[in-house]
């Protein structure tokens, strides 16, 4: 190609000309770094370019150091065909199927736009799935609010899930599950974590990769626009505090008509066999997926950036490579495929346009209307920007925090007491009914949907010959964390592993979303270090691997970070999803307590909503127990023993009650047994425990499994036999009892988001 006097040529001869480094982020010495790879300065282009790919989002610069753990720990185990590194993480289900599933945060923009922060957190993981091969068959949201009494609050909460009903609902995903929580560190900087999980055949799985010189670059899916520009680089690398640069920029803007079309598009090139690599463009847009694709393959790939299909004709060079406008997806096509590929596109309307080819330079070479603008080795873009350790140090004000013992908070002393609790947990914003959330969630769309909020865990049909399914969970105490962030992240996964566990599937994979403060903060370095040393430790024990997942650092407003939040999601799978356990009893059951509870206040719901209290030792977690546990409840639910079961944690054995309660319109009589403290039974979190409802011919049976399986029974009563005046009947309280009409109970428990959201 013809060389001009062009923007790389004119950085050699102009070496100090002033650049804007800093505003995009990048530090002093990485700046220096980028000079040093090229031998001069970058030409402007190349300064986004870094700058977006160096973020921490897309880099991984400040958590690379200890996300090794999770490969250095992975468990011996041949369920994984597809591991960290990729778009998202790929487990063998069986019988030839293939699911994959990731999680990923839209924090920061949900707060600056919340409708499509969220709406677009949900296009971008639905795209990660589709580019691997797999079909999208369902989504998840775990979030985060601050406090549900603050004025923005609702402003947050309602555009969020607007959001992602919105662009779920149109794309035709059924939403099967999440969580909701509420707490005034999330205040200023909410959590939108999505996760999206897809199925294939073994042999349809695909990899981002451009290989074969002389191969086609193909950009297709929505025009590129203004939106979501320097998103990644800015969003990530800054705070929202007064004091700080204006960058808000603008954040992307969702089309679900156009990811539909995009879905169907892809999935029919995939299959035709026109495909030889695949990226999606999400966080910094073309930037990535050309370098990317580039230093995945063969190394060389030269792109026309004046061929890329625009929605805004005044769109510089930067800002096309910063884009992040939504629905676009990059391949790479032999040249004899390249009319059937644009021919499927233009079948469902996707525009499609050949923006470059693959070369064996070993540089990402970038053109605009024929002058260089990017002369790059891609490696150093995509994977070779910089590896921080970063200091870290253990908070002095944990040890203040773990002297604060709950144990001496005032607690209920009389069954009137112990009522007027009930009522208050019942309706307290982290526990009450997310009826007004789900509803605006399609569940069911797809017809797979076999399990939904709010079941313990999410659970979809992959083969409707077989039965074969999955379940999917994710949780995390952000309280417990932040009283010991090695305990609360594996707190996390034992509860997904005992979500999935009890809906009656098999845990077999994890991905993982860990929102923490700012890395330039030696404490928060910590704890996020604890975190993960915690999860890699509790994932070897349990023997199921990490997959992948997202780091999303800077959640902070001002100085003053959220508390740790590695949510973590489990993936399990069952034989046959007809034989599932669902959290309704049966009139009539017996009502059984599996698990040992201990005095476990500290960090639970009840020192939260009753008294704003966090502080004490968290609940230990004894993985060998969750272990044993969920192989009990496998085991029973295959063999069809259990009417219900659902798990015991945020609210205790109180809350649990009442949730199946509330999901059957059956009540139940129960009692407090010999030797046990009401209150502490009912409001305790000690993990490990779940309540399982048993017909009577099934009991001695089920008897029989526990006590092979080793594992500890409590008898509670008995689920009342019809729904006539039904109500949750407490005796032994104290020397008296406690009555709890169910219609009252409900009333209370979904009058608390309508009240929010007035």
């Amino acid at each position: 190609m013809a060389h001009h006097i062009d923007l790389v040529s004119e950085a050699e001869v102009t070496p100090d000309a002033a650049q804007p480094f800093a505003e995009l982020g990048l530090k002093p010495d990485e700046y220096q770094r980028i000079r040093e790879i090229l031998e001069r300065r970058p030409t402007s282009a190349e300064l986004a370019m870094y700058s977006v790919m160096w973020s921490e989002h897309c880099s991984y610069k400040s958590s690379k150091v200890h996300l090794r753990s999770f490969g250095d720990k992975k468990p011996d185990t041949d369920v994984l065909l597809v591991g960290i590194g990729e778009n998202a993480g790929v487990v063998d289900v069986g019988d030839g199927w293939a699911v994959t599933f990731k999680i990923e945060s839209h924090n920061h923009p949900s707060y600056v736009e919340p409708y499509q922060g969220a709406a677009t957190g949900i296009g971008g993981i639905v795209r990660d799935i589709l580019s691997m091969g797999a079909r999208p068959m369902a989504v998840m949201d775990p979030l985060r609010f601050g406090d549900p009494d603050h004025p923005d609050t609702r402003r947050v909460l309602t555009g969020v899930v607007s959001g992602i009903g919105g662009y779920g609902n149109c794309l035709g995903l059924p939403n099967i599950g999440g969580e909701v929580v509420f707490d005034p560190s999330y205040q200023g900087n909410p959590l939108v974590n999505a996760l999206c999980v897809g199925a294939m055949r073994h042999e349809d799985i695909h990899l981002a990769n451009a290989t074969g010189v002389g191969n086609l670059v193909v950009l297709y899916g929505a025009r590129t626009g203004g939106d979501g520009i320097g998103g990644v680089s800015v969003l990530a690398s800054e705070t929202f505090d007064e004091g700080g640069p204006a960058k808000r920029p603008s954040v992307q803007v969702g089309d679900p008509f156009m990811e539909k079309l995009l879905i169907e598009c892809t999935l029919e090139v995939l299959h035709a066999g026109l495909v030889e690599g695949i990226q999606d463009l999400g966080g910094a847009g073309i930037s990535c997926a050309t370098s990317e694709l580039a230093s995945n393959g063969e190394g060389g790939m030269h792109v026309e950036l004046d061929r890329v299909p625009l929605r805004d004709s005044s769109l510089t060079p930067e800002e096309i490579l910063m884009s992040e406008s939504q629905e676009r997806m990059c391949a790479v096509v032999v040249p004899e495929n390249i009319d059937a590929f644009l021919e499927i596109c233009e079948k469902w309307d996707v525009t499609a346009t050949v923006i470059g080819e693959v070369t064996d330079t070993g540089r990402l070479i970038i053109t605009w209307h024929g002058e260089v603008i990017v002369d790059v080795p891609p490696r150093t873009v995509a994977h070779e920007g910089p590896v921080y350790n970063r200091p870290m140090q253990r908070p002095d004000w944990l040890d203040t925090l773990a002297a604060n013992d709950p144990l001496v908070l005032p607690r209920p002393t009389d069954a009137q007491q112990v009522r007027d609790t009930w009522w208050v947990m019942a309706g307290s914003p982290n526990l009450a009914s997310k009826v007004w959330v789900t509803s605006q969630y399609d569940r069911y769309v797809l017809g797979n949907t076999v399990l939904a909020q709010p079941e313990d865990s999410g659970m979809i049909r992959i083969d409707e010959e077989s039965g074969l399914g999955v379940a999917i969970s994710t949780d995390c105490n952000g309280r417990i964390a932040k009283l010991n962030p090695y305990i609360g992240a594996q707190h996390a996964l034992a509860e997904a592993y005992r979500n999935v566990a009890t809906t009656g599937a098999t845990p077999l994979a994890v991905t993982n979303c860990l929102n923490f403060g700012s890395p330039e903060d030696p404490e928060v370095m910590w704890q996020f270090a604890q975190a993960v040393e915690g999860l890699a430790d509790a994932c070897l024990q349990l023997g199921i691997p990490v997959t992948g997942g997202n780091v999303s650092f800077y959640n902070q407003t001002g100085d003053v970070a959220i508390h740790p939040t590695p949510v973590v999601g489990v993936l399990g799978v069952i034989d046959d999803v007809q034989r599932r356990t669902p959290m309704s009893w049966k009139p009539g059951d017996s009502i059984l307590l599996l698990g040992e509870t201990r005095d476990d206040l500290a960090g639970s719901e009840w020192a939260h909503e009753v008294h704003r209290h966090l502080g004490g030792q968290p609940p230990t977690v004894d993985l060998e127990a969750e272990r044993s546990l969920g192989r009990l409840l496998v085991w029973a639910g295959r063999d069809g023993v259990l009417s219900a079961a659902h798990d015991v944690s945020d609210g205790g054995l109180a809350q649990t009650l009442t949730d199946m309660a509330i999901r059957t319109g059956l009540g139940a009589s129960v009692s407090i047994p010999d030797g046990a403290d009401p209150f502490m039974l009912l409001w305790s979190e000690t993990t490990a425990r779940v309540v399982v409802s048993v017909d009577r011919e099934h009991l001695a049976a089920f008897l029989a499994m526990c006590a092979e399986h080793g594992q500890m029974v409590t008898p509670l009563g008995r689920v009342a036999s019809d729904a006539t005046e039904p109500a949750l009947v407490v005796e032994r309280v104290y020397g008296g009892t406690v009555t709890l009409p169910l219609g009252e109970l409900r009333a209370v428990s979904e009058a608390t988001f309508p009240r929010l959201v007035r």
